[in-house]
């Protein structure tokens, strides 16, 4: 995969993101980046979500547009999509993890954007986004695991971590989540940058990778250990 992943644990386009999203723009090896805001997450408020994300990344230097993919039509018809599929940065933001997997997966803009990402663009995601791009995710509302888009295999994505005590969410997974999954215990305004088997952390917060009965703390700047 030539181009970039960011899976970000939450709190996307506040103070203290700043440097994690220059990171991002700049791992597409363009200057200006042109950065698509996807809210399909956002059900409830996601005209101020895209437009917060569009203002953000603008003050940054990024050449930013919004793309108000909100159902699944949107995501079949590619004369509405096609900006996505222009982008050098394309950013889903938090909300419903449920909806968004609903209304992408399997979708025209879903193979558009990996197409683009396989040309070098970065694909990111924050919290709900980040949710779905890995093998599983927890479903907030109705409970359980659910297979999840798949882009980074192998792995299930724990958003706003900095909430959760280490010890005892080990413990949860080990009792309660699917086997043969390595966790990402994601702190909001930090990310997880790169591609799989090639993990930096960036941001703010840290990083905690959960393996079996094991778990390691990883801080901005550190690398991720290999295999997912």
């Amino acid at each position: 995969m030539p181009g970039q992943l960011a899976l970000v644990g939450g709190d996307e386009f506040r103070t203290g993101c700043e440097e994690m999203d220059r990171e991002i723009m700049r791992a597409s090896g363009h200057d200006p980046a042109k950065v698509v805001i996807v809210p399909t997450a956002a059900v409830t408020g996601p005209a101020k979500a895209a437009n917060d994300g569009a203002t953000h990344f603008g003050a940054l230097g990024g050449d930013s547009s919004m793309l108000m993919l909100l159902e699944r039509s949107h995501a079949e018809d590619s004369d509405f999509f096609a900006p996505a599929a222009l982008a050098d940065v394309v950013y889903f933001t938090g909300g419903s993890p449920e909806h968004l997997l609903e209304t992408v997966q399997d979708s025209a803009f879903l193979k558009a954007v990996l197409a683009s990402v396989e040309g070098g663009s970065v694909l990111a995601g924050s919290s709900a986004g980040a949710m779905v791009m890995g093998s599983m995710m927890r479903r907030p509302r109705a409970g359980g695991w659910v297979d999840s888009l798949g882009i980074v295999p192998g792995v299930a994505v724990l958003p706003h971590h900095e909430r959760r005590d280490q010890s005892e969410t080990s413990k949860e997974l080990q009792e309660s989540a699917p086997g043969g999954l390595i966790f990402l215990g994601i702190d909001a305004r930090t990310g997880c940058l790169g591609t799989p088997g090639n993990w930096r952390v960036v941001g703010s917060g840290k990083i905690t990778v959960y393996q079996g009965s094991e778990w390691q703390i990883f801080n901005s700047g550190d690398k991720l250990p290999g295999g997912f």
